[in-house]
Formats: C-alpha cells, sequence, structure tokens
C-alpha cells in the first residue's frame, strides 16, 4: 500500500573526507543492503560542491518499507554530519503514520555545542550560557543553520531584535527548508512594523512545513494579523477561515486562540460585507472562553454581533447593543444612539 512521504531538510559534512566517505556508504548501502528500495539515489541528494546533502522538499507517494529504509539510512548520514537536520513524514488519510527528525548526535565538538546550547534555550535564565555555546558551535562550524536559528530565538527572547533577524537571515541562507527560522524573522519584522516582509517570511514558514505542524498555523495566524494591519481584510479572512476550521488538540498553542481567530474572522468579514458570516463567527467566538493566551471582552463581542445583525437586517440587534452596555462597553452606547 502507497502512503504520502513529505521529506525535506539538510546535512552538512564539513571536509571533502567526511562527504566523500558518507557519498560511499551511500551507494554501497543502497546496492547492498536496501536493494534500491529507497526514495532517493546518491545523485538525487549530495551536492559535492557543498559537501552536503539537500533534500529541498520532496512529496510523493511510496511503500512504507521504502520510507523507512530510506529515514533509516539517512539516520545512518547523519552521524558523518557535522550540522543539519532532516524531517521526514509518512502520512496516511491526514494523519501521520510516522515521524522522524534526523540531526547528528556525534561526539564532533561542534554537534556537542549545538547541542547543549540548544538544551539551555528551554531553560529560563540561562540565555547567556545558551549564546555561550551557540557561538562554540558555529566558531566549529560556521555554516550551522540550526546554531544560528536557536542563537536567534535567544537574542528574540533578550530583545537583541537586530542581532535576531541577522542569525535568521544566517540559517535561511544557508538551509532555507528550516520554518521556524522564517517564522522567527518574521516576528521581526512585525515589531519594526514591516508587515509585508513579515507575510513574505510568513509564506515562507507555511510552505516550508505542513498542515500538521503547530508551526504552520502559527504563522498562519500571525500572517492573518499582518494582513489586518495593512486593511487586507479579504486576505486575512481566507487564512483565518481555515484557522478557524481547524480541530486542536489542547496541548496545541493554537488551541487556545480559537476564540482569537474566530472574533478576528467576524471583523474582517463585516468589512468586506460578508454579514450572515460575521454574524455566525460571532456567535462561535462567544462559545469559547477566555484564556491567559489572549483575552477578547464579551462586550466588545456581542457589540459587534449586535452590528452584524443590524447591518444583516436580522432582529435582536438593540438587545445585543444593550447587553453590551450593561457589560460596560462605551462602544455600544454611542453606536445605539446613532442607530437610534
Amino acid at each position: 500500500m502507497f502512503y504520502k512521504a513529505i521529506i525535506q531538510g539538510r546535512l552538512e559534512f564539513g571536509t571533502e573526507k567526511s562527504y566523500s566517505k558518507v557519498h560511499k556508504m551511500y551507494e554501497y548501502r543502497t546496492e547492498n543492503y536496501y536493494k534500491n528500495a529507497l526514495i532517493f539515489k546518491s545523485e538525487d541528494v549530495f551536492i559535492e560542491s557543498e559537501r552536503a546533502l539537500f533534500i529541498p522538499r520532496h512529496v510523493s507517494q511510496v511503500l512504507e518499507k521504502s520510507f523507512k529504509n530510506t529515514t533509516s539510512l539517512l539516520e545512518y548520514c547523519s552521524q558523518f554530519a557535522v550540522s543539519g537536520s532532516v524531517r521526514a513524514w509518512l502520512i496516511n488519510e491526514g494523519k501521520i503514520m510516522h515521524y522522524f527528525e534526523i540531526e547528528p548526535e556525534s561526539d564532533k565538538a561542534a554537534v556537542q555545542s549545538f547541542l547543549k546550547g540548544r538544551n539551555l534555550v528551554k531553560q529560563s535564565g540561562k540565555e547567556e550560557e545558551a549564546i555561550l555555546a551557540l557561538t562554540k558551535a558555529i566558531e566549529k562550524y560556521d555554516r550551522h543553520a540550526q546554531a544560528y536559528e536557536r542563537r536567534a530565538k535567544v537574542n528574540f527572547i533578550l530583545k537583541k531584535y537586530h542581532d535576531a533577524k541577522r542569525d535568521y537571515g544566517k540559517s535561511i541562507g544557508i538551509d532555507p527548508t528550516i520554518p521556524t527560522s522564517y517564522y522567527g524573522r518574521a516576528k521581526v519584522h512585525v515589531i519594526e512594523d514591516n508587515f509585508q516582509e513579515a507575510i513574505y517570511d510568513l509564506e515562507k514558514a507555511t510552505k516550508n512545513s505542513i498542515a500538521l505542524q503547530s508551526i504552520y498555523w502559527k504563522a498562519r495566524r500571525m500572517k492573518a494579523t499582518c494582513h489586518i494591519k495593512l486593511e487586507q481584510y479579504e486576505k486575512a479572512a481566507f487564512d483565518l477561515k481555515f484557522y478557524t476550521m481547524r480541530k486542536f488538540k489542547e496541548d496545541d498553542i493554537n488551541f487556545h486562540f480559537k476564540k482569537w481567530g474566530l472574533y478576528n474572522y467576524g471583523i474582517c468579514l463585516l468589512e468586506i460585507k460578508e454579514y450572515e458570516d460575521a454574524l455566525e463567527a460571532f456567535d462561535k467566538a462567544l462559545s469559547y472562553e477566555n484564556n491567559s493566551y489572549f483575552k477578547i471582552k464579551d462586550s466588545e463581542l456581542i457589540r459587534n454581533r449586535g452590528y452584524a445583525k443590524r447591518l444583516a437586517g436580522k432582529k435582536g440587534y438593540i438587545t445585543d447593543l444593550k447587553q453590551a452596555i450593561k457589560l460596560g462597553d462605551k462602544k455600544a452606547q454611542k453606536l445605539l444612539k446613532e442607530l437610534a
């Protein structure tokens, strides 16, 4: 039975000796261990001039055996690499059967410094130590895309936005398949009010991730926000339509933004004069509780629902506006006077 495979990423081997060794071993194992039951031939993925294995983005229908053979061989190759990451999914009817994130874990100095730095990034208060470890990894191998990406994240946390944007850019320049690099740089662009540049990076983030990943929807949510900032309401509504239709698990950060998504979807629909759909979005938003991530006042929701009812020619808009006024919404009071 055939399944959908998505594979992308890059492994860098640093020296000609390491590259040559792993290239020969790949070809030997292809012929002798796996009997060509693989997704890639060596010439498909090895780039001699860059001493790297590179899979920009591969999507195909494959046998489970071929997928497992390929990821096993890529795992073997990764132990010769000095940096890099390959991500591989096998999907059946929209569900992930297998997922592998393949990275070097050898005792090479650059590898060990990166692993130490990556672990420190996750620990609050360890930012300076993380930067030192990640900088050491970069000094050992200056094409370490993952180290640049993690160091950029720490710089962002420390509000060193110029340094963060520089490191994200270097990461992208080395490995253009890492979605978090684009997402991180987009966050810097948003802080700088460069919303169009942020949208470009967020589109790259979604193209280099899949809809089964949280990062895909985080990028799409931020992209909608940028469109709203630019008053591109139709484009924002397009992103938010799919965002609000998506069912997220409770451990996914996006789960906590459903109320936010539905509220802003309703606002965008009002702007593009799709009033009945806006009314439906506001109704759904009111069914969600607020949380610590993003709070939307019910008074605002009820006021906008009332306004949507009025524009859609529905009854009950005065009741909604009066209810919003009771909840302390001053705009509802002004709107009710105007309508009266």
